[in-house]
């Protein structure tokens, strides 16, 4: 009961709690002395550590983790959050990597912390189809679409020894050959079998195969999207440009990203200090969870903040975030299918 009660405190207002605050806070009726004593205790455990000789107490590492594991009720989230989440994904979007975008830049905004967001894994999605746009000089855009609503696109230069009627034979080798594939076996028949039916019509078809491969590797691994990069400095302990310059580049590391947010189950799961895998992290805590979008697989979104966050109200808020983008998801896909 004071464990929870000094939690609550502490993440609320940020100041060491002290027995004189907690005899209010209690829903029983006993002394200060006897809170003192508890407390005595509880720092024994290492579940309370003092700032300094003379002040109140506030939660360590471990007091946290307890917390979390045994004490913690999510909120319930405010009507007014969930306004604010439904009126941002309700908008028109071109592409699923936009919603996916936008909701790491609202959900950043809700917590004030850094977020998140990785799309549906894309290990079954299918090549949909492959244009070629003339934008002028020999320069053309490659677009490649993918049957899970994702569009990626490249501009390159076409040499001017091609002929254009090559180039429409080139496309439509690979939407006859390619498309309705996954983009797994769309991989290996680049390496196999089609070099060898477009070597008929361009000399050198590797040149043009890198480009259209370079688009499906873009469309495979472009899944990672951050909100509120800069929130880190409002909660950061690191001071020295160093580390602070380390924090900003793991942002942008997609496989770093990857290994920090690993693949967490249905549950909300929260690390907790040194339980983060990137030792950059040791001072923060994660929050991590699933999204499921039925058939086109599960997404993660998650938030990055100091370890004296309110976790009872981001854990509400994480939960409630994860349905609305899911159903954002879902209704997208719904309407992809009806066209």
């Amino acid at each position: 009961m004071i464990l929870k009660a000094i939690v609550q405190m502490y993440t609320n207002d940020g100041q060491p709690v002290g027995s004189k605050a907690l005899v209010s806070q209690l829903p029983i009726n006993v002394s200060s002395a006897t809170i003192r004593n508890e407390m005595a205790t509880l720092e024994g455990m290492g579940l309370l550590k003092k700032t300094h000789s003379s002040s109140g107490r506030v939660p360590s590492i471990l007091g946290y983790r307890y917390y979390v594991d045994h004490l913690l009720k999510p909120d319930k989230v405010q009507s007014s959050d969930l306004r604010r989440i439904r009126a941002s994904f309700n908008q028109q979007f071109q592409e699923i990597g936009d919603i996916v975008a936008k909701s790491a830049d609202m959900l950043s905004q809700l917590t004030s912390y850094t977020a998140f967001t990785v799309k549906p894994e894309l290990k079954d999605a299918k090549l949909e189809g492959f244009r070629l746009v003339p934008l002028g000089g020999h320069r053309v855009m490659a677009i490649l679409v993918t049957d899970n609503g994702d569009v990626q696109n490249r501009t390159f230069t076409v040499p001017r020894n091609v002929d254009p009627e090559a180039i429409e034979a080139v496309i439509r080798i690979i939407n006859d050959e390619l498309v309705g594939l996954t983009l797994a076996e769309v991989f290996q028949k680049l390496k196999t079998s089609i070099p060898i039916q477009i070597g008929k019509y361009i000399e050198t078809p590797e040149g043009f195969l890198d480009v259209f491969e370079d688009v499906l590797k873009k469309s495979a691994t472009e899944r990672f999207y951050v909100g509120g990069r800069l929130n880190l400095l409002d909660f950061s302990k690191q001071h020295d440009p160093g580390s602070i310059r380390s924090l900003y580049q793991l942002m942008n590391h997609s496989s770093d990203l990857a290994d920090v947010l690993g693949s967490p189950d249905q549950n909300i799961r929260v690390q907790i200090g040194n339980e983060i895998t990137n030792n950059l992290l040791k001072n923060y805590s994660l929050i991590t969870a699933t999204y499921d979008v039925d058939q086109h697989g599960k997404g993660v979104i998650a938030i990055l903040g100091p370890t004296s966050m309110p976790y009872s109200r981001m854990i509400g808020l994480v939960g409630a975030f994860r349905t609305e983008l899911a159903r954002r998801l879902i209704d997208y896909y719904h309407d992809i299918d009806d066209i």
